[in-house]
């Protein structure tokens, strides 16, 4: 590879078709991609990419059943509780991005454990989309910058795009390089709506507990191969 992403956002979709195809539940596929997550994450670090954002739950995933939803949120817990202490001894920072204060207790305490501990780490930056929607943080950056301009903080002529970007949950976070999803589908279902205008998309059609540490870097490749303008020639 001939150049490594410095920041690589992934759309990790495919969890429920991988269970129907092997015979298993829902759940047993949120799990298998659990443990896929856990070797891109660590892959991510040997490779040398700086930021890697996965879109984890959706705002629009609460439409799923209670059961299903439930089940997400305890795999979450364990998943802190069993790889947290390894995420900090590779010195991993993890971070969340959306409303992540709206789930369950238990899976906001675990979260707020791994900010915690690893607040001082300086490799990875781990980026978690957890009720996560980008229009819904779209909307929530108009609103906050409304109030600074209510409240005198910021005049109307002095928002531009450096602005709002400083008000979305991803502020200080570089701009995606390479957005990757899984699993066929080609769209972002509302996932970094703003900071992906000038990112390059792969697609592939692997589900995401097949999701692999090769095909991760034949994604990556790929990305290589290209010549991005960012608009110009």
């Amino acid at each position: 590879m001939s150049e490594i992403p410095g920041h690589i956002a992934i759309v990790m979709d495919g969890n429920g078709r991988w269970a129907e195809k092997h015979g298993k539940s829902r759940l047993q596929g949120h799990d298998a991609g659990m443990k896929a997550m856990k070797e891109i994450v660590k892959h991510s670090s040997v490779l040398g990419v700086e930021y890697l954002t996965v879109y984890a739950f959706s705002t629009e995933n609460w439409k799923r059943s209670a059961a299903e939803v439930s089940g997400i949120f305890k795999l979450l817990v364990k998943y802190v509780d069993q790889e947290l202490n390894e995420l900090h001894e590779n010195d991993v920072v993890v971070n969340v991005i959306g409303d992540y204060h709206s789930l369950p207790a238990a899976a906001v305490a675990a979260l707020e454990r791994s900010l915690t501990k690893t607040a001082g780490n300086t490799g990875l930056h781990f980026n978690i989309a957890l009720n996560y929607g980008s229009r819904a943080e779209i909307c929530r950056a108009i609103r906050s910058i409304s109030v600074a301009v209510r409240e005198g903080e910021l005049a109307e002529d002095e928002i531009t795009e450096s602005v709002v970007s400083d008000f979305l949950y991803t502020a200080n976070i570089p701009e995606p390089d390479l957005v990757i999803r899984t699993s066929g589908e080609k769209r972002l279902s509302n996932f970094l709506l703003w900071q992906s205008a000038y990112s390059e998309f792969v697609f592939t059609d692997v589900l995401w507990p097949d999701f692999s540490p090769a095909e991760y870097e034949r994604c990556i490749e790929e990305y290589s191969r290209r010549s991005r303008r960012f608009g110009g020639r």
